[in-house]
């Protein structure tokens, strides 16, 4: 019998026992309340002794999954598994009028139980059972126990089966909701204001990228989901909310990668009357403190971060000097030298982008703040007042990936105006990732944007270097996946 046969074979078994179940009048019931948590009970009794347990006589309830299952004749153990952990149930046929049901229950049946807390003979915490209620049939059975879930594929396609079989990525996502908390605390704590904004936007903007296209029936208009939140929250500042944070998810119409999923979650915050160099600092503690509170044994933002302008990058992990970095011929030959694709670009600061893309990024292995990046690449970024031609701007690069965005904003109307124009100009001669010109953003600014600056923070990637894992898709619940 093949393995999908015998799978199926099992399957019918258990429906069958479904059948039985209901027959008996016992239909997935919802009368069974659980007072005690697994871990709870690990935590505060095992430092008991046997004749301790018994002398205290201390009754619990508890509910889980069942994992593991060794039926003796009249007595059998079994381990349950609840949301913080598991522990052992000890059941005996003289004290339960629905032993057999028991008997006849498989590893995933979801279970509840009272008893009494005890220690076995080899010293693991118990439940001598004394009320048994079968709450849930698994009509599926479990992947085998000492394999556990190992495929790829199905991991990420049926992450609950992950979660119930591999402890591991129970705890990644444990590392991301203490990430995440602390995060929204950290900025709480420090006068922020945590807001909404919309997901569905007339008109895309914030960043560079190609977005998805939805349709709204009632008002017959295409929307798009947003590729980012920038240019509301920058609204939110004009109208006095000078902290401002979201923690909230960005589409983008992207392949897919190690270090991309087409849905992601960001954490962006702007504040009025800083600029981008208070924003390195802000955010390299903010960074470091949250390691520290959320109890993560990692040292990745312990040290000092670098800070290296693009040119001084550039310089650094290249054979150009300063001057060759002003002549757009020598870029060119450059690049061409070292097989760098240049796809029409022209201008010194865009080939100077691809350069660093290419020869740099991957290089930046410690946490490491990049700074002072070409105008033509920050089109909602403010200037350098003593050069028109650098942007006021920041990226956070750890092990060769990018985590952060930063820049003091452009806060003037008339040039933020002339910039989607030259954005326009470039979405079409054939570029989908350039901006729209955003017409009510441009008169939100008139009525006056406070000096400020904003980060974009990748909470994926930021959850990928904490739990040191190296794809994105395994540290988000549900990744996109090709259709099988």
């Amino acid at each position: 019998m093949s393995d999908s046969q015998d799978e199926n074979h099992l399957i019918e078994e258990r429906k069958m026992k479904l059948e039985s179940l209901k027959d008996q009048g016992i239909n997935y019931p919802n009368d069974f309340r659980r007072s005690n948590l697994s871990k709870s009970l690990v935590d505060e009794f095992t430092k008991f002794n046997k004749e301790e347990l018994i002398g205290k006589n201390i009754e619990v309830s508890v509910a889980g999954r069942i994992m593991l299952k060794r039926v003796m004749g009249k007595a059998s153990f079994c381990t349950i598994q609840d949301m913080t952990g598991r522990i052992q149930l000890y059941l005996r046929k003289d004290a339960l009028d629905n032993y057999e049901i028991f008997k006849d229950s498989d590893l995933g049946d979801i279970v509840g139980v009272k008893g009494t807390l005890f220690k076995t003979n080899t010293g693991e915490l118990s439940v001598q059972v004394s009320e048994f209620n079968l709450l849930t049939k698994s009509l599926k059975p479990l992947p085998e126990k000492h394999l556990g879930l190992s495929d790829v594929e199905t991991k990420y396609r049926k992450r609950y089966l992950d979660l119930l079989t591999n402890p591991e990525t129970r705890e990644v996502f444990e590392i991301r909701s203490k990430v995440i908390n602390e995060i929204r605390q950290f900025l709480i704590n420090d006068g922020f204001t945590e807001v909404e904004t919309p997901m569905m936007h007339s008109i895309p903007g914030g960043a560079s990228a190609k977005p998805f296209v939805t349709h709204h029936n009632a008002l017959d208009m295409d929307l798009f989901l947003r590729i980012a939140p920038e240019l509301y929250l920058k609204r939110l500042v004009v109208g006095g909310m000078e902290k401002v944070f979201e923690i909230n998810r960005n589409f983008r119409n992207e392949g897919l990668s190690t270090k991309h999923n087409p849905e992601f979650t960001m954490l962006e915050f702007y504040t009025a009357f800083v600029d981008y160099q208070y924003q390195m600092d802000f955010t390299e503690n903010m960074l470091r403190e949250i390691e520290n509170l959320s109890g993560i044994n990692t040292k990745i933002f312990s040290k000092e971060f670098e800070r290296l302008s693009m040119d001084e990058s550039i310089v650094k992990h290249n054979s150009l000097n300063n001057e060759d970095l002003k002549d757009i011929d020598v870029l060119k030959k450059f690049c061409d030298k070292n097989s760098i694709k240049l796809e029409g670009v022209n201008t010194v600061g865009n080939i100077k982008n691809i350069i660093f893309e290419t020869t740099v990024e991957e290089n930046l292995i410690k946490p490491t703040f990049i700074y002072n990046y070409p105008i033509e690449i920050s089109p909602l970024a403010r200037s350098l007042d003593k050069d028109g031609s650098i942007a006021e701007r920041f990226e956070l690069f750890v092990n060769g990936k990018e985590l952060g965005n930063s820049f003091s904003e452009l806060n003037d109307p008339k040039e933020q105006a002339k910039r989607f124009d030259l954005q326009v100009e470039e979405k079409n001669a054939g570029d989908e990732e350039a901006m729209h010109f955003d017409k009510d953003y441009i008169e939100a600014l008139e009525y006056g944007l406070a000096p400020c600056a904003g980060v974009g923070i990748g909470i994926d990637r930021l959850i990928m270097l904490l739990s040191g894992r190296e794809s994105i898709r395994d540290v988000v619940l549900f990744p996109q996946l090709k259709n099988k």
